[in-house]
C-alpha cells in the first residue's frame, strides 16, 4: 500500500502537468491559477487509495482522480462568487483577479474538462463511473443550495442539517472511493460498502469541523476560532442549542443572533458559554462518533485483507484527530 502522503504528492505533481490552451487566455488561465493554489488534494488521493486497496493500477486511476480535483476546484470557483469571497487559500479569488463573468465561464469549462478526464476510464466501467460522477456532482449542487437556503431559515432540524453536509461534503468522498474501487476491479458490493464508509466518514469529519470552529486550538485549526458563531452559520452546535435552549438563555441567544453591531470576541464568548451550559459539545461529539462508527461498520464488511482494512482505519483516525 502506498502512503496517503505519496498519493497526495502524485496528484499535486499531476495537477501541475495539466495543460490548457493559451487562447482565449481569460477562459483557461483561471483554471491553471486556481488549480495551482494547492490544498490537501484529499478527494483525488482517496480515489487512488481505493484503487490501490484492491490491487489496481494507480497510474490508470490518475485521470479520473484528476477529474475529481478539477471538479472540486470548479465548485470552489463558483462558491467564491456566491460568497463574494476575496481570498481562497490566502490568494485573491478568480472573480476578483479577473471578473465575475470570467469566473462563471471558466468554471463552466472546468466542469467539462473534469468530464474529459473522467472519460479516460476503461470502457467496461465507463457508464457506471459516469453515473457515480453525475450523482456526486448533483449532490454537491443540492447541498450548496440547501446551505444557502439555511441562511434565511430559522427552523432547520438536525436531520436536515446532516443531509445538507452529506450532500455538500460527504458524497464526494464516497463517490471518489467508489470510482477508485471499481477501477481497482472491486466487486459491486465492496465498492458500495467503501462508498458508505466514505460518506459516513465525511459526515463525521464535517461535524468535527463544526466542533473545532468553537473549541479548536486556532494555531492547529488554521482558521479563526468562532467564525461560525460570528457569522450565525447554521452548524450542528447552533441548531442543537436552538433546540435545547430555554428561558433567559433563549432570549440571550436570540439577541446575539439578531445583533447587527457587536464585539466579535464578546459574541463568541457569550454564545460559547450558552453552548457549555447546554452541554452542546458533548452532543456534537456523540453525533460525530455515531457517524464514525457507521463508517467502521461498513468497513468491517468489505472483503479486503486485514492490513488493508487497518490502513483505512488509520486513515479515518487521522482524519478525525481531535485538536482541542
Amino acid at each position: 500500500m502506498r502512503k496517503l502522503e505519496d498519493l497526495q504528492l502524485l496528484i499535486a505533481n499531476s495537477v501541475s502537468e495539466l495543460k490548457y490552451p493559451a487562447y482565449p487566455a481569460e477562459l483557461y488561465e483561471p483554471i491553471s491559477y486556481i488549480l495551482a493554489l494547492g490544498g490537501k488534494r484529499m478527494r483525488p488521493a482517496l480515489l487512488l487509495m481505493a484503487c490501490d486497496l484492491f490491487g489496481g493500477d494507480v497510474e490508470a486511476a490518475l485521470p479520473p482522480a484528476l477529474a475529481i480535483e478539477v471538479f472540486h476546484n470548479f465548485t470552489l470557483m463558483h462558491d467564491d462568487i456566491m460568497d463574494n469571497a476575496p481570498l481562497r487559500r490566502g490568494c485573491i479569488t478568480v472573480h476578483e483577479k479577473w471578473n465575475q463573468n470570467v469566473g462563471i465561464l471558466s468554471g463552466d469549462v472546468m466542469l467539462i474538462e473534469g468530464y474529459k478526464l473522467m472519460m479516460q476510464v476503461r470502457d467496461n466501467i465507463l457508464r457506471q463511473v459516469l453515473d457515480i460522477f453525475n450523482a456526486t456532482a448533483v449532490g454537491v449542487c443540492e447541498g450548496q443550495q440547501l446551505d444557502m437556503n439555511f441562511e434565511s431559515s430559522n427552523n432547520i432540524g438536525i436531520a436536515e442539517y446532516i443531509n445538507m453536509i452529506r450532500l455538500k461534503t460527504a458524497v464526494v468522498l464516497g463517490g471518489a472511493l467508489k470510482i477508485g474501487a471499481l477501477i481497482g476491479e472491486a466487486d459491486q458490493k465492496d465498492a458500495d460498502l467503501l462508498s458508505v464508509f466514505g460518506e459516513q466518514l465525511g459526515i463525521a469529519f464535517q461535524l468535527q469541523d463544526d466542533i473545532l470552529d468553537v473549541y479548536g486550538n486556532p494555531e492547529k485549526f488554521g482558521k479563526q476560532v468562532g467564525g461560525d458563531i460570528i457569522s450565525n452559520k447554521k452548524t450542528y452546535l447552533l441548531i442543537k442549542a436552538l433546540e435545547l435552549v430555554k428561558n433567559e438563555q433563549a432570549t440571550d441567544l436570540d439577541n446575539w443572533l439578531a445583533a447587527k453591531d457587536f464585539d466579535p470576541a464578546e459574541k463568541v464568548a457569550a454564545v460559547t458559554e450558552i453552548y457549555n451550559h447546554l452541554n452542546i459539545r458533548q452532543y456534537a461529539e456523540n453525533e460525530m462518533q455515531a457517524y464514525a462508527e457507521k463508517a467502521f461498520e461498513a468497513l468491517e464488511k468489505i472483503n479486503l485483507p486485514e492490513e488493508n482494512k487497518q490502513y483505512l482505519r488509520d486513515f479515518a483516525d487521522g482524519l478525525l484527530v481531535r485538536e482541542y
